[in-house]
């Protein structure tokens, strides 16, 4: 599986739709959705699924650059119910695909989402995969190399994968992404909609060097929980045998939580060709992080969106996006 840092054919993105999930807020989360979609847009192309009743409104707030393609949805998390894209040794694309019970049947009907990936391999005409967990492209992430980050809560919830052991799901990741080596971080507690999807707490930002969240709350349940997934990475090495270097970046910890589920993650961006496509909530820290970012991404454009009306359901921008590797 390919490293999100590696060129991109285009970006997929889903319209919001969920209407009894985002109630008084889905104008404005469609509005951000479009901000993002617009951003991304300017780098790399972007396809934007749609309900077919939305592709009016999808036209109007996005731009010419994102294109439209009418498909049934049930919401808008292409990370989690898209395909995982994997490259074989001759770089041919094929899409491996997790079963998908929206995070652990939290909300229903998810059988259009559950659906997507064989939709969006049919359309692209790529061979598929089927892996046999339940899972979401938010909880891994891949450094390109052969090394995987998950997280224990998430892949071996009894609501996705009941008795499944880390040995087991490791295997299974092997079989399905290529990858040869997992490392595990408990989770995150707090995270009660995807339990601990790990593009909220770690990323990979290039081969042996790890991007971790922390809470800058000292003393606090919080900040202990998300030390727990720093201890778990620190002193690890990933599948080429290097010592990982591990980079701390605080949360949006004073951001407004709207929602008992707001995620408050700087990590959650998304890797454009040439550019960082980062969350922002309003709030002092966000020039901190832009800088933390533009540090470890000299090459590329800092584009900062703030997303508290993405925020509210649970994701950021991350979880919106999948991209498809040229």
């Amino acid at each position: 599986m390919p490293a999100e840092w590696e060129p991109h054919e285009r970006c997929w993105m889903a319209w919001p739709c969920r209407v009894d999930f985002w109630g008084d807020n889905l104008a404005a989360t469609q509005r951000t959705f479009a901000n993002v979609a617009n951003a991304i847009g300017e780098f790399e192309p972007v396809t934007m699924l749609s309900p077919p009743g939305e592709t009016e409104n999808v036209r109007k707030l996005c731009s010419d650059k994102v294109t439209v393609l009418p498909v049934r949805l049930d919401d808008s998390w292409t990370r989690d119910s898209g395909p995982n894209f994997v490259k074989n040794a001759a770089g041919d694309l094929a899409a491996s695909i997790f079963h998908f019970n929206a995070w652990g049947k939290k909300h229903e009907p998810w059988h259009n989402d559950a659906a997507l990936g064989h939709r969006l391999a049919e359309y692209l005409g790529i061979p598929t995969f089927s892996s046999p967990v339940f899972m979401e492209g938010g909880g891994i992430n891949v450094d390109g190399q052969g090394t995987l980050l998950t997280t224990e809560q998430c892949v071996l919830n009894d609501n996705r994968n009941p008795g499944l052991t880390k040995e087991e799901a490791g295997q299974i990741f092997r079989d399905a992404l290529g990858v040869e080596k997992i490392l595990w971080m408990p989770g995150d507690p707090d995270d009660t909609e995807t339990d601990g999807h790990v593009d909220g707490i770690a990323c990979f930002v290039e081969p042996g060097k790890v991007l971790v969240e922390t809470c800058p709350a000292t003393g606090t349940e919080r900040y202990d929980n998300m030390q727990a997934n720093l201890q778990a990475i620190t002193g690890e090495s990933d599948a080429q045998g290097r010592d990982l270097e591990v980079v701390v970046i605080e949360e949006a910890y004073e951001a407004d939580r709207r929602s008992d589920i707001f995620a408050s993650s700087y990590i959650n961006f998304y890797i454009a060709n040439g550019a960082i496509v980062m969350p922002g909530f309003g709030i002092d820290r966000d020039q901190e992080a832009r800088d933390q970012l533009a540090a470890l991404f000299p090459d590329r454009e800092i584009v900062q969106i703030n997303i508290a009306d993405i925020a509210v359901g649970g994701g950021g921008i991350h979880c919106i996006t999948q991209q498809q590797p040229l």
